[in-house]
């Protein structure tokens, strides 16, 4: 009874043993294909362009809510109507496309609808510049491209490039409006200020123009441990304030010229594109709300993105334009911990913010 039992034991363990390594081999299979179409997806294309009409969106919605206000009669009524005016439209759309290349048929505006979410290396310019370039090759004078912005800063080469991806579209006399809805600070600014018309939210921050740079150093806890560290250099001003090596006068006055350049560069950069507002007023790396932004000039209107893309959409096409990037699992994982990152510092920005004015 015993051999029975052990053979009984050592079957059942064989067969849980096959069970295991068929579905190890389905699941390396799946994972091996799987791989290999992503491989193949990555090689042929980086990324996708989704263009999105958003007058359909807007209309969609408005329907749903206003069946939704209405009884069961009223309801059959309203559905019927909304189906002929749809019937309607697609055969108005119809005649427009038959009519397009006709000189009596007058081009109806569009806007194009960019968004930015900034970190602190402007990392979003990967996909803001693959949208304008696609903007730019349908978009005339007679069109508009909103950039919904949102960013606070971070460094100034990579901002300055976001910067004069916008000024592409100016150098193509198409008119740029940014909305800001929350924040616009520092190398944010520099993006809104490219634009001919800026709106912003009522409680939205903006400016912040001006320079800030910080390290620690820690050439004294070196010292005290008894740690040698050397810095060799070439040429004089290769390296001025360092994290590990004794920091001198020079090299800290040196830095200090350095950081006061780039923000008169920063400054010209600004006045140039935004001529009514008083430079030397504002450049003082203070931020303000919309309202007050308004005042000084930063802004030209006090108003939502939403509220301005509404009111677009009675006399325009409206195309939100997404370049979305195709990325590795390595890839999204490093972009996970960078946003992790950035939303403490932003966080932490604004901690000292609300604490510096006295705000709950």
């Amino acid at each position: 009874k015993q051999q029975e039992t052990a053979l009984e034991f050592l079957y059942d363990y064989g067969l849980f043993f096959a069970k295991l390594a068929t579905f190890t081999l389905i699941f390396l299979f799946v994972v091996t294909l799987i791989t290999s179409l992503r491989n193949k997806r990555e090689r042929t294309a980086k990324g996708d362009l989704m263009v999105t009409r958003l007058n359909d969106q807007h209309e969609d919605t408005s329907d749903v809510m206003h069946l939704a206000v209405l009884n069961d009669a009223e309801k059959k009524i309203e559905q019927k109507k909304l189906q002929d005016k749809k019937k309607r439209e697609r055969k108005n759309e119809r005649k427009v496309a038959k009519n397009q290349n006709s000189l009596d048929c007058a081009a109806r505006k569009r806007v194009f609808v960019l968004s930015f979410e900034g970190n602190i290396n402007a990392s979003a310019v990967v996909n803001l510049r693959e949208e304008i370039t696609a903007v730019l090759t349908t978009a005339t004078a007679t069109d508009e491209v909103l950039l919904r912005l949102e960013s606070a800063g971070g460094m100034v080469h990579s901002y300055g490039l976001a910067a004069s991806q916008l000024d592409r579209l100016r150098k193509r006399d198409i008119p740029v409006t940014v909305s800001v809805d929350k924040v616009a600070a520092s190398g944010g600014y520099m993006m809104a200020c490219v634009a001919d018309y800026i709106i912003a939210a009522p409680f939205a921050v903006l400016g912040s123009i001006g320079v800030v740079a910080q390290l620690p150093n820690f050439n004294r806890v070196l010292k005290h441990n008894k740690i040698d560290f050397e810095l060799l250099t070439a040429g004089e001003y290769k390296r001025t304030l360092t994290l590990f090596g004794e920091n001198t006068e020079k090299g800290r006055e040196k830095f200090v010229n350095e950081l006061e350049e780039t923000h008169q560069l920063f400054k010209r950069y600004v006045s140039e594109r935004r001529e009514k507002i008083e430079i030397n007023q504002i450049a003082t790396g203070e931020v303000w709300y919309g309202s007050r932004a308004l005042e000084l000039g930063l802004v030209d209107d006090l108003k939502t993105s939403d509220e301005y893309l509404v009111s677009s959409m009675e006399k325009a096409d409206v195309l939100e334009v997404k370049y979305i990037l195709n990325k590795s699992l390595t890839e999204r994982f490093g972009i996970s911990v960078e946003s992790a990152i950035d939303t403490l510092l932003v966080k932490w920005w604004q901690r000292l913010t609300c604490n510096s004015r006295n705000l709950p």
